[in-house]
């Protein structure tokens, strides 16, 4: 794994750090590479009951590496126009960008991004594929693709429209601008802003309280969310009877019922 990212776990919380800072982590095609490494690993590790994202310095990510994408540019042009050959630039999008977002929102376990600056682009793109984001309040978001004459990736299309509505949506995906954690808030971006210096405390403690959870449930929970996304109610409390079966089936489910009724604080074990 590259050393542009770190990854450590710890009572049951796996820690993806991005370290890049000198660049602000923008990602280099190393970096892609190890996020998406570690975010796969994270998911199948049945030790990791939790996944907090985060990144070192003062930006969370802003997105691609410019500097070597326009060397992957340069590259193309020296190949057939219009065929674009194992390196191209925009071959990322589906070998990294792809798999990065898709890690983070289909893993069975909670995934808390704890954004301490800029999240542009891919960045911001990977924050929202997050369950829960505790934003530092001097952080910021701008979807930034149209700024650069491209489309969305990384999920914003499907991502941006379900926490800030399709026309606000369609404005800042069509309108690159910046927008501060006390607008994120509002528009649901951010769940939680903190000051500056509690994020990686608040962060932290946020992503324990999930992993100490019902693990079962929070998996039945994001695969339910995702499936009612794009199907009928009916569909839907097919699929909710389905999982609630497994759920009630858990060691957690019963263990809490009888802590209930014990009157006692329950301790989950994630099975």
């Amino acid at each position: 794994m590259a050393d542009t990212v770190q990854y450590a776990v710890t009572e049951g919380l796996a820690t993806v750090t991005l370290n890049r800072p000198e660049a602000m982590n923008a990602l280099d095609t190393p970096t892609k590479e190890a996020l998406r490494d570690a975010l796969r690993t994270a998911g199948g590790d049945a030790g990791v009951r939790a996944v907090l994202l985060t990144a070192t310095g003062r930006a969370f990510c802003v997105g691609q590496d410019l500097k070597e994408h326009v060397r992957s540019l340069a590259a193309e042009e020296d190949g057939p126009r219009g065929a674009p050959g194992p390196g191209s630039a925009m071959r990322t999008v589906a070998d990294h960008y792809n798999p990065v977002t898709l890690a983070i929102a289909s893993m069975p376990k909670p995934v808390v991004a704890g954004v301490n600056g800029v999240a542009a682009g891919a960045g911001l793109g990977f924050a929202l594929a997050a369950d829960f984001r505790v934003v530092a309040a001097g952080a910021s978001f701008n979807t930034a693709f149209a700024g650069i004459g491209l489309g969305a990736d990384s999920g914003l299309s499907w991502t941006l429209p379900r926490v800030v509505g399709p026309a606000r949506a369609a404005e800042l995906l069509m309108m690159p601008r910046r927008v501060d954690a006390a607008e994120a808030e509002r528009l649901g971006i951010a769940q939680r802003v903190v000051p500056d210096e509690e994020l990686p405390a608040v962060a932290r403690e946020v992503a324990l309280a999930f992993a100490a959870g019902p693990t079962v449930a929070y998996a039945a929970i994001k695969r339910s969310l995702a499936f009612g996304a794009s199907h009928s109610l009916a569909e839907t409390l097919e699929l909710e009877a389905e999982l609630q079966l497994e759920a009630g089936a858990s060691a957690d489910h019963r263990g809490a019922v009888a802590s209930f009724v014990a009157k006692e604080r329950p301790a989950f074990e994630g099975r």
